[in-house]
């Protein structure tokens, strides 16, 4: 299968930095890349408006980040608790999502997305978990989360917490 070059806007993990010309496959390129404007296809007309515009473009992220970085000073050692139904051996009734993830953390007054939390699979056991909010492609912060059935016990694996699950 062919690939296509673009010239990346902005950092994208395990691909590149601002400014690189980087080989993507068509479909992540049409689907993802460009629509979320996080690319232009590299030709001879985009890599002259990438040259002229790379000092707003390099001024706009540097922004953004410090943004993000000031909001990851504020969440830093940050935990989260959802109360949850399970049965006896910890199975929930249901999953915990990164929806869910996200408007915990919003009622604490720190505004994410879900698309920003690094949720692997769906939760569906009681526990303690390590989880990262991408603030930014370049600011990644770790957060934990506790899904219990009551507040106490929620409490109670804070307090027993060495065995965190990934």
């Amino acid at each position: 299968m062919e690939h296509v070059k673009v010239i990346l806007l902005q950092r994208v993990a395990k691909l590149g930095n601002i400014g690189d010309v980087v080989s993507v496959k068509p479909g992540f390129a049409r689907n993802y890349l460009l629509p979320k404007k996080i690319a232009l296809r590299a030709t001879n007309e985009n890599k002259k408006y990438f040259e002229e515009r790379r000092a707003h473009i390099e001024a706009t992220n540097a922004d953004t980040r410090a943004e993000a970085l000031s909001i990851a000073e504020k969440i830093n050692n940050f935990s989260v608790t959802l109360i949850r139904q399970a049965s006896e051996k910890g199975h929930l009734y249901g999953s915990v999502s990164s929806r869910d993830i996200a408007a915990a953390i919003r009622d604490s007054g720190i505004n994410v997305n879900a698309g920003q939390i690094n949720l692997n699979a769906p939760i569906k056991q009681i526990g303690i978990y390590n989880l990262s909010i991408n603030l930014h492609p370049e600011v990644l912060v770790p957060i934990k989360l506790s899904v219990a059935k009551s507040e106490s016990e929620a409490q109670q694996q804070i307090m027993d917490e060495p065995s965190a699950v990934a």
